[in-house]
């Protein structure tokens, strides 16, 4: 059975498909001379004349934006849309778009970028879902419900869902040489997941028996969040006051809470909450400061924001300390940020993270000592707080990695080659 495997994720997105050899590999895709197997999450809209919207994906999508900054609409983070049930429609240059309208969209961007453009697709593809998805009240079986409608129109007919970790347990455990219990951590951008499995293997066959699964809506872009809420925000309004009436009152926080998002982010500039912002800009006691917040907004620096974002991100994942640098028409910031900051703005965060792995744990009825081995993946896993955590908990020699961000989808490729299917699948309903 020729299968693809689909990692749809919060921050990057993976096609995958298996080889006569028995390995996966990743769909590499060329753009401008260079190429690529991670494809960001991210999708651009724009109006041409005569022609109406037209859209584009990935590296394709920044490179329009770059190229007409104030004349396109940029949406990131698209998967944590996917299971909130109050999210109904988003409204793009005259017509509405459902959460399986934009990841349809998204994905034929895609594959008009690969040679299925001009052959058909694989009838079989495998998708990888999170444990927990991201929200505060997820609704999980709507979106498996939205990923099914989006993919049926593309032309899939037998779709799989496997948790993401299970994938890239699966993927790990082409390596083994014996029987072993295993962790899986799967860090992406909207989620943290954890799957516990058994694998013996058998006449050179892997078997696998899982013991648990555990998630957690806390990833890479709450450690996002935290950069910002302390370090861009209060220098765009944020703790100022206004005045209404006779009283002097704190700008909301609640306009800083969904500026911090990537996903509100992308959407904010279209909502009444918006409107509302401008409204305080003549009553408040620094509306300088407002006017850049909405300056920023208006003039789409959410990706620019992101990229200084992730620089000192992963700066500070190699060095002990670094400079934030962003610039923007009318705002200009820069500050040092050390590892012991970003640490401490964090720690709740990894608290919680810590509070579902042991939830796996506990539900697996297993303790580390019976770990044998732990493999981290995906790119939330380079936080060296995060190695940290798992090094002090089960010991460094135990820990492993590799394909950080390939690992998932391959995992799905291979899983999607397997006559026993169901057996790694989860069900949907």
């Amino acid at each position: 059975m020729v299968a693809l495997g689909l990692d749809f994720g919060t921050t990057n997105t993976v096609l995958a498909r298996a080889g006569a050899n028995g390995h996966a590999q990743p769909i590499v895709f060329s753009v401008d001379g260079a190429a690529l197997s991670t494809i960001r999450s991210i999708l651009c809209f724009w109006f041409e004349k005569n022609i109406g919207a037209q859209s584009a994906s990935g590296p394709w999508a920044i490179q329009h934006f770059l190229d007409e900054p104030g004349d396109c609409r940029l949406l990131q983070s698209l998967k944590t849309f996917a299971a909130n049930p109050h999210f109904n429609r988003t409204f793009i240059y005259g017509k509405n778009y459902l959460f399986e309208d934009l990841l349809s969209v998204f994905l034929r961007n895609l594959f008009a970028h690969t040679e299925f453009h001009a052959i058909a697709l694989p009838t079989r593809l495998v998708v990888g879902r999170p444990v927990r998805f991201a929200g505060t009240s997820p609704d999980e079986n709507l979106a498996t419900l939205r990923y099914r409608n989006a993919l049926k129109t593309i032309g899939f007919e037998e779709i799989h869902f496997v948790y993401e970790p299970v994938a890239a347990a699966f993927y790990y455990a082409q390596r083994l040489k014996h029987d072993a219990t295993i962790v899986i951590a799967d860090f992406g951008g909207g989620t943290t997941d954890y799957s516990v499995l058994r694998f013996e293997l058998e006449n050179g066959k892997i078997r696998a028996k899982p013991l648990s699964h555990a998630g957690i809506g806390i990833a890479g872009d709450n450690f996002d969040y935290r950069i910002i809420d302390n370090v861009v925000s209060p220098r765009l309004g944020k703790g100022t006051q206004y005045r209404s009436m006779t009283k002097i009152l704190d700008i909301p926080k609640h306009f800083y809470a969904n500026f911090a998002r990537w996903n509100s982010l992308s959407i904010m500039k279209t909502t009444k909450e918006f409107r509302d912002l401008k409204g305080l800009v003549k009553s408040s006691l620094q509306p300088e400061l407002l006017e850049q917040f909405i300056e920023l907004i208006e003039n789409e620096q959410g990706y620019a924001l992101y990229r200084a974002v992730s620089k000192a991100k992963e700066a500070l994942s190699r060095e002990s300390e670094t400079v934030f640098e962003f610039s923007a028409p009318g705002t200009q910031i820069s500050a040092r940020i050390t590892r012991t900051n970003f640490e401490s703005w964090i720690e709740d965060d990894l608290g919680r993270i810590t509070n579902s792995l042991d939830e796996a744990l506990r539900n697996a009825s297993v303790t580390p000592a019976q770990i044998d081995k732990v493999f981290l993946t995906g790119g939330t896993s380079f936080v060296p707080a995060v190695r940290r955590l798992f090094a002090d908990r089960f010991g460094a020699d135990k820990i492993e990695a590799g394909d950080e961000l390939v690992s998932i989808a391959n995992g799905l490729a291979l899983i999607g080659e397997r006559e026993d299917i169901e057996q790694w699948a989860c069900r949907v309903g």
